[in-house]
């Protein structure tokens, strides 16, 4: 008897959780704008500049559980004692009709020392001055920097090493400084969010507003 009890709460626990989800899988439309996608990631001034870059107004409704992964992964990352680690996206807004390639994409990893003493940029790509290294380029932007922090412990001797990129995807957007800065204004933001997050100290060495200046 109380194994069929048993087994009949188990049914009763997954059927439960089938609806659950069914529930929150109706909570929201397949296609959203670029203020809600990411769990509103890009909302305010940012969603206007996703629009512009991407060129693209509409993008497949994606959850806001991005930040939860970066964090884990590079906690984890900085953890097993590695010079670097994989991380993971934060954010890849899908464009409604587009196809695999077309999505940006802002995604943190943790990069080994080296990355940043080869100084190796892709053609057309240019240097700026924020973190230990920042460069933009017309299909995207990256910054590197460290954290400090009470939750990864040993970091006040060798701080966490991240390293953030934005792609732009597939876009027809023009070549220009507006564009260039557009593309590490939204990567800046996202990175804020995460050193919020991960606690680091002194903002992990950035700028609460985005130095746009070329070095």
């Amino acid at each position: 008897m109380r194994r069929l009890l048993a087994a009949a709460g188990t049914v009763l626990a997954l059927v439960a959780g089938g609806v659950a989800c069914a529930s929150d899988e109706e909570e929201h439309e397949p296609y959203v704008g670029a203020d809600e996608v990411c769990g509103g990631l890009f909302a305010g001034p940012l969603a206007e500049m996703l629009e512009k870059v991407t060129g693209e107004k509409v993008f497949a409704w994606e959850n806001g559980k991005g930040m939860e992964r970066v964090v884990t992964a590079l906690k984890e990352g900085y953890a097993s004692g590695r010079s670097w680690a994989p991380g993971a996206a934060l954010c890849e807004p899908d464009p409604k009709g587009g196809r695999l390639g077309d999505e940006a994409g802002i995604s943190f990893s943790m990069y080994a020392p080296q990355d940043v003493e080869d100084e190796g940029l892709p053609a057309g790509a240019e240097l700026y001055t924020m973190g230990v290294q920042s460069s933009v380029r017309r299909s995207g932007a990256s910054i590197y920097f460290e954290c400090v922090s009470p939750q990864l412990k040993g970091s006040d001797k060798a701080p966490l090493r991240i390293q953030g990129g934005f792609g732009r995807g597939e876009s027809d957007a023009p070549d220009t400084r507006e564009y260039r800065d557009m593309n590490m204004r939204i990567l800046h933001a996202a990175t804020l969010k995460l050193v919020k997050e991960l606690d680091c100290e002194d903002n992990g060495g950035l700028p609460k507003a985005p130095v746009l200046s070329p070095k």
